[in-house]
């Protein structure tokens, strides 16, 4: 009988182009390639203890207490991952997991939580002989993207590109990959989530994915997404703000209008969503700012903008923003090095 002990903290991650849609008969592979900013402060850590036994038991801790909501789908993880390391079905898991951002509040916690779940799974691979340290990393985002696709994304910093595209070098479907080769204005990009939304989604990520299977306009969206993938893969290196922003807030609203044309149809902006993009336009079309914003899919937005801007934007929150946040809350981040492990 062999008990082993590991833990890792790994980000939560907004994408910049974005994943919505996957491939039919195929498990987690996306209909197009997308591209994120890897967050520093919203983060999961999760320790977890594997004993040797025949049957698969697990349990799960939330912020300390019993957490019986979450064995499901952790147990339909382990089964996905398991045509990669057999293993993970023989097993006692006793897992302790707490997020730095309060659950609920629009940040993508699948996306962190699953890919510190996958790295403490290679932790244990390794341990057992069964994984080289040079596949590691790719090893656990592939892992990663079986539990949620956009934490295959969440294992690199400062930013992850995932699905197979002709310029990027390597990247596959299977795995994310490291994207590093930027202009330094976007190394340590800032994002403040605006919390408009703190409550559950109307309509999970899960059931809007397979929506866009019947929508009329994807097919000319996954072909858009992999043009703005050449794009911006160009705008990163120049450093150039203005094609981002442009290129960036066409994403988000593109996601948001792929929902408001699926059949059925759901909104998931509120007002307030509306109010915060109107106030930034407005704001840019003023003073000039280089600042822009960002959707995932869900109300709450992702205010992002330069460092070196960072006192005057957030004065700018305090001023216009906060008011259309629930109870007046958001979240400062910026971009971080990715995942790391604990113990």
């Amino acid at each position: 009988m062999s008990t082993y002990t590991t833990a890792w903290k790994s980000p939560s991650n907004i994408a910049l182009v974005k994943y919505w849609g996957k491939k039919p008969n195929a498990t987690q592979i996306p209909s197009n390639a997308s591209i994120s900013f890897t967050l520093n402060n919203c983060a999961t850590s999760t320790q977890l203890t594997y004993e040797e036994q025949e049957s698969l038991e697990i349990s799960v801790l939330l912020e300390g207490e019993n957490e019986p909501s979450f064995v499901p789908k952790i147990e339909q993880f382990l089964k996905r991952i398991s045509g990669v390391f057999p293993f993970v079905l023989r097993g006692k898991y006793t897992i302790n997991t707490s997020n730095s951002f309060p659950h609920s509040s629009g940040i993508a916690s699948s996306a962190s939580g699953m890919s510190a779940l996958a790295l403490c799974i290679c932790d244990i691979a390794m341990e057992k002989g069964l994984l080289t340290e040079d596949k590691f990393k790719e090893t656990a985002s592939e892992l990663a993207r079986l539990g949620s696709g956009s934490a295959s994304r969440s294992i690199y910093g400062p930013m992850g590109e995932w699905g197979e595209h002709p310029d990027f070098a390597g990247s596959s479907d299977n795995f994310a990959i490291p994207y590093s080769d930027v202009a330094d204005v976007f190394k340590d990009y800032c994002d403040t989530i605006l919390l408009v939304h703190k409550g559950q989604k109307t309509v999970s990520s899960t059931v809007g994915h397979g929506l866009i299977d019947d929508n009329p306009y994807a097919p000319a969206r996954f072909t858009q997404a992999q043009d703005n993938m050449t794009k911006l893969n160009a705008i990163l290196k120049s450093g150039d703000l203005d094609a981002f922003i442009t290129l960036v807030e066409s994403e988000a609203l593109t996601l948001h209008s792929l929902m408001m044309s699926s059949n059925p149809y759901f909104i998931l902006m509120k007002p307030e969503t509306l109010q915060v993009l109107e106030a930034i336009w407005a704001k840019r079309e003023k003073d000039g700012v280089k600042w822009c914003f960002t959707l995932d899919a869900g109300a709450n937005v992702h205010f992002l903008y330069p460092q070196a801007d960072k006192a005057a934007a957030q004065a700018f929150i305090e001023e216009e923003l906060a008011q259309y946040c629930e109870n007046g809350a958001y979240i400062h981040d910026e971009v971080g090095a990715g995942a790391e492990k604990v113990i």
